[in-house]
């Protein structure tokens, strides 16, 4: 994992309910300045325009963009929780429709704006917030994967600890990929070929 980025460190905590509107404000129009203007274009001056304060008002709680940037990811990865992993069907033979869940799940998180996931896969920078936000949110999913392999029938792997790794892995990577440019492959074609592929390595399929 990268290192901290001590430049993206936020410049102000908001204590008060002004505050935080203030700062929410900010992260909102960023996320559309940059996916209307792009990373380069998309200045501190138009994110600070859209939100409608002041640069000034603006340097108080965020150092630089990168700064900005890196909080819109925090947000994103906070709202990704996988909240119906414990009602899933875990009987014999369900085994692909709980991958598809897990497929489907990781997709849905990533529909809303793929022009700025785009913009976070190529440009973000990693704060600390970042870095423990991704450790945070990776062993969580991690352990609800491997729970849900343990307690599957049809679950035939040599390690569940590596086996959740590589799935997680291997969900995540591939739909930020593929959710950030859906011109690539037709999703509907990228659910298909990937749940099929872990579902039998699962298995054990040989």
């Amino acid at each position: 994992m990268p290192s901290a980025d001590r430049r993206l460190q936020p410049r102000r905590r908001p204590r008060q309910v002004r505050a935080e509107l203030t700062r929410g404000r900010i992260l909102t129009a960023a996320a559309h300045v940059f996916a209307e203007y792009g990373y380069a274009a998309g200045t501190t001056n138009r994110i600070a325009e859209r939100a409608h304060i002041s640069i000034g008002s603006l340097y108080q709680y965020f150092p630089n963009k990168d700064a900005i940037l890196a909080e819109l990811m925090v947000r994103h990865i906070d709202r990704g929780t996988w909240a119906e992993a414990d009602e899933l069907d875990l009987s014999p033979g369900s085994l692909e429709a709980t991958v598809r869940a897990l497929v489907r799940d990781a997709m849905d998180n990533h529909r809303d704006d793929p022009q700025l996931l785009r913009i976070m896969i190529e440009e973000a920078s990693f704060s600390q917030e970042l870095l423990d936000t991704i450790e945070r949110h990776g062993k969580k999913r991690v352990g609800q994967v491997r729970d849900l392999l343990a307690r599957h029938p049809d679950v035939h792997v040599g390690d569940l600890d590596v086996a959740a790794e590589l799935i997680v892995f291997t969900v995540e990577l591939n739909t930020h990929k593929l959710m950030a440019d859906l011109r690539a492959v037709r999703v509907e074609t990228f659910e298909n070929e990937l749940v099929a592929m872990t579902t039998r390595y699962l298995r054990g399929d040989q």
